[in-house]
């Protein structure tokens, strides 16, 4: 399999810019799909083995994964900024700077990491209680969170490194960094829960092991193996411009996280008043909606190498041709997924909850809400990536938070009070209704720009052959 071979950079420039565009999404999707579906189940995991100790227990889960996505937050601004950059420095054969982009990157998102960890182990009660626990679900919360913030600098640090292999084009590569870390979570989940008895605190430790063990794999693969850039210290070599460039295509990232962050606080909040049950039951939805969005971001992550590559490249026809590729394929693919998730909504929740009518009830609902609107974040999250992989940083960051921070906030704030629990349950669909609106028009504006760029290159390219004809003559 061609892209598994240690490549130089010539052969890798060559394959990104040259190799037919569907193929090469396809080769290079496959592996960031199996890492994002891993990934997706070693978090359902935790949710399902949680979920035997107690609806409490499981409720923590859900109060912490606002932790977890400021943790993704850091690194992905890192990692997507970086990585974006590296991919068209690599594009435009720049491989000095893409080097110390990818150092300053790293080294950065991992010292943010470390302050987020020292923040929250020294005020962790408060930062618990912060996320939306509630007085039966703290204890289990804090012992989830406390490893959880040990591994901060690391899970950090392994978005920067993961991002970076992506946007070199070494899908492979990151996803065995990334799959072998959650076949061993999934693995030590029930030995550190059951039989070495931990409950929810050996859940967060096998996470952290697994997530310090995909670090350590990235972290080599990323030392120059395998055609890669090397990362080291002597590269760490920060200048404002570099910042400016890295936070420039790196915000939409923030943003987005960030928001996903507040927003499940606000939602725990708003379920809260509902008991534990109804935090539980969301918590559950969550899990299972970012399983089945695992397949459509992995294969967008496939798209994003061959977009910044081409578009450094000013290939401009094999980025539409790629974009319009990936959304073919996405609206077959969550449609698939919407179907199923409505037709077997209470069976997919007892999954997770079997001895517990109400967080049934009120999940079924919920995901068979969601799952009517599910097609339309395939439109929304392929904007948002080729916006942010052109460096168009505006646009990209207006998609970034419109679906949590513009819409989904307020309405799980406001619906509660007028349609009670169903407003908890129907805020996220009412929020991807409104995301989607207003990602058409900046799609297809971002779209038609890029048709002009193709164009004006095709026009410049007839009048060098016509100018050079004419000398010839």
């Amino acid at each position: 399999m061609q892209i598994r071979q240690a490549l130089t950079p010539e052969e890798k420039f060559r394959q990104m810019t040259e190799t037919p565009v569907r193929p090469l999404i396809a080769r290079l999707a496959i592996p960031t799909i199996i890492s994002m579906l891993v990934t997706s189940i070693y978090n359902m995991a935790d949710t399902f083995f949680v979920g035997q100790i107690s609806t409490s227990a499981t409720g923590a889960v859900g109060v912490i994964f606002p932790l977890m996505a400021m943790i993704q937050a850091i690194g992905f601004t890192f990692g997507m900024g970086a990585g974006n950059n590296v991919s068209r420095l690599l594009g435009s054969r720049n491989e000095e700077r893409a080097v110390r982009v990818a150092s300053v990157g790293f080294f950065s998102a991992m010292a943010c990491g470390l302050c987020l960890s020292v923040a929250g182990l020294l005020f962790l009660e408060p930062f618990v209680k912060l996320l939306g626990a509630t007085e039966t679900i703290l204890p289990y919360a804090m012992d989830y969170a406390f490893y959880i913030l040990l591994a901060a600098p690391f899970m950090a640090g392994s978005y920067v490194l993961n991002n970076v292999l992506r946007f070199q084009g070494s899908a492979f590569y990151s996803m065995l960094g990334i799959g072998t870390g959650g076949v061993v979570n999934i693995i030590l989940d029930p030995i550190f829960i059951f039989v070495f008895k931990m409950g929810v605190a050996g859940a967060a430790l096998a996470t952290m092991l697994s997530q310090m063990l995909s670090f350590s794999i990235l972290l080599y693969q990323n030392r120059g193996c395998n055609g890669n850039i090397r990362i080291s210290p002597r590269s760490f070599k920060p200048d404002a411009t570099m910042y400016r460039d890295i936070l420039r295509t790196g915000l939409p990232s923030l943003y987005r996280q960030g928001l996903a962050s507040l927003a499940v606080i606000f939602l725990n909040v708003s379920a809260g008043i509902y008991g534990d049950a109804a935090i539980a039951a969301m918590s559950i939805v969550n899990r299972v909606t970012m399983f089945a969005q695992s397949v459509l971001l992995g294969f967008g992550q496939g798209f994003q190498p061959v977009c910044g590559f081409n578009y450094g490249a000013k290939k401009y026809d094999r980025v539409l041709e790629a974009f319009w590729f990936c959304v073919k394929v996405a609206v077959g693919v969550l449609l698939f997924f919407s179907v199923l998730g409505f037709l077997f909504a209470p069976q997919i929740i007892t999954i997770f909850r079997r001895n517990d009518p109400d967080v049934i009830a009120i999940g079924a609902l919920a995901l068979r809400i969601q799952a009517i609107t599910f097609t339309f974040s395939g439109w929304v999250i392929l904007c948002n990536m080729l916006l942010q992989n052109i460096g168009a940083t505006f646009g990209a960051s207006i998609l970034a938070i419109a679906r949590q921070g513009l819409y989904f906030i307020p309405l799980v704030l406001i619906l509660p009070h007028c349609i009670g629990l169903l407003g908890v349950q129907s805020a996220q669909p009412l929020s991807d209704i409104c995301a989607f609106a207003t990602a058409i028009p900046l799609g297809f504006a971002t779209l038609r720009n890029i048709e002009k760029l193709q164009a004006a290159r095709e026009e410049g390219a007839g009048d060098r052959a016509e100018a050079s004809a004419v000398q010839e003559g």
